[in-house]
């Protein structure tokens, strides 16, 4: 949704120009956000395992983002906008959370300029430069981006090219605290090039993408001496994907494979940031996820998310690591606001040591929820919920209550909501 903030223009022209105002006739307002209160038997509410048992009733924090853009330039088919987007998180405890006490965080994620119309014969193609997210492919049921490289960067996307669209980018994505023995420069540098091709139909109401994400750590010479985990190497992750329409919804199936640095994400439910923690130079995994929409009938819809994961020598101590998770979602709509939410997840994961060892992590979640949403459609937002979860740990059996339980029920209310 786009809104017309005509009162706010003038300030926002003259903050994106230098030395003389920008005639802007509109900015674009959008944003995130998801907050509420909870409970559980054991003080505030509990998180679990959300990425691989399900977000619904399983989260804890309030958390927003606020976009404003604005196309600073246009003059026949040459357009040049202006994208900025802060973020906030907070675990919601009081009223008066601040960054002085270390109870909210605010972020920039997003900061970048986009022009249209400079490639000749493709007005659509654009070239980018600046802090953005970067075509993130989304789960939303477990609050998952399984293709995410995301950060300061430029590139250029959705070229033509025979029946679909190309983008290739560089982008940047250093590995934080490496080594405390380098002081005051124990950041990895790591730079990522992004090809992708998406658009091409093998047959009617299916449709495809395809890419290559190269990760090249970028050691400075004193980390260099160093070496360690500093010697990290470079590493690949290739991602093909093909959706179907299907019942009026759709069914998407993905297949992953990444070495070095970038195995560690088949089973962490990431989406391509670089393990610079650990020895991975022998590291490869590979990830299959099938997922959907099926609205059954007009009243009863259903989300699911299946996730098969494997990673091999992912750390000096792990040989081999699994993971399947699966998540679904169901809804039927009583009215058109008023609509009934059940969710179910599980997972086991078992890490295979060298030593001989074993380690596995399992667990469970239901919710049930009552939504107060703003049409019958599954993803209507802003939705509110008011929901009751049990969450189960059956491995490790010290997830709740300060270790001491291996379950627990979290009540609440949350809104969500998107424009």
């Amino acid at each position: 949704m786009k809104c017309r903030l005509h009162t706010v223009a003038a300030a926002l022209a003259l903050a994106l120009s230098s030395g003389s105002a920008v005639a802007i006739d509109k900015i674009d307002f959008h944003g995130y956000l998801r907050s509420g209160v909870g409970v559980s038997s054991d003080g505030g509410p509990e998180e679990y395992q959300k990425n691989k048992v399900g977000r619904l009733g399983n989260e804890s924090d309030t958390y927003g983002e606020l976009e404003l853009g604005a196309e600073v330039y246009k003059k026949n088919d040459v357009s040049f906008y202006l994208d900025t987007m802060v973020s906030m998180v907070s675990n919601g405890s009081n009223d008066s959370e601040s960054t002085l006490d270390d109870d909210a965080e605010f972020g920039l994620r997003q900061l970048n300029l986009q022009i249209k119309g400079l490639i000749p014969g493709d007005p659509n193609a654009v070239i980018w430069g600046g802090k953005r997210y970067y075509q993130r492919h989304d789960l939303h049921i477990i609050d998952t981006k399984y293709w995410n490289v995301s950060g300061a960067g430029a590139g250029i996307e959705n070229y033509t090219l025979g029946p679909g669209a190309l983008s290739v980018a560089w982008i940047r994505g250093d590995g934080n605290d490496v080594d405390y023995r380098v002081d005051n420069d124990n950041d990895l540098n790591i730079n990522y090039i992004d090809v992708r091709y998406a658009g091409l139909k093998p047959w009617a109401g299916a449709w495809t993408e395809f890419g290559i994400d190269y990760a090249m750590p970028n050691p400075t010479k004193k980390q260099k001496e160093y070496g360690g985990l500093y010697d990290a190497e470079n590493g690949v992750m290739l991602t093909g994907e093909i959706s179907q329409d299907m019942l009026g919804g759709y069914n998407k199936t993905v297949l992953q494979y990444a070495n070095k640095g970038l195995a560690q994400n088949m089973i962490s439910q990431g989406g391509g940031w670089y393990d610079v923690w650990h020895n991975t130079e022998d590291a490869t995994g590979y990830r299959v996820i099938n997922t959907g929409l099926i609205p059954i009938t007009d009243k009863f819809s259903l989300n699911h998310v299946l996730t098969w994961g494997s990673a091999d020598k992912i750390s000096d101590d792990i040989d081999q690591s699994r993971l399947l998770s699966l998540v679904g979602r169901a809804q039927y709509q009583f009215t058109e606001y008023v609509r009934g939410i059940g969710e179910v997840g599980a997972f086991r994961q078992k890490d295979d040591n060298r030593d001989g060892s074993h380690y596995k992590q399992g667990g469970e979640k239901y919710t049930l929820a009552l939504g107060l949403a703003d049409g019958p459609d599954f993803m209507s937002r802003p939705e509110l919920r008011v929901f009751a979860s049990y969450l189960n740990d059956s491995e490790d059996g010290r997830s709740f209550k300060d270790g001491t339980a291996n379950n627990t029920w979290n009540f609440g209310v949350q809104v969500e909501a998107w424009w």
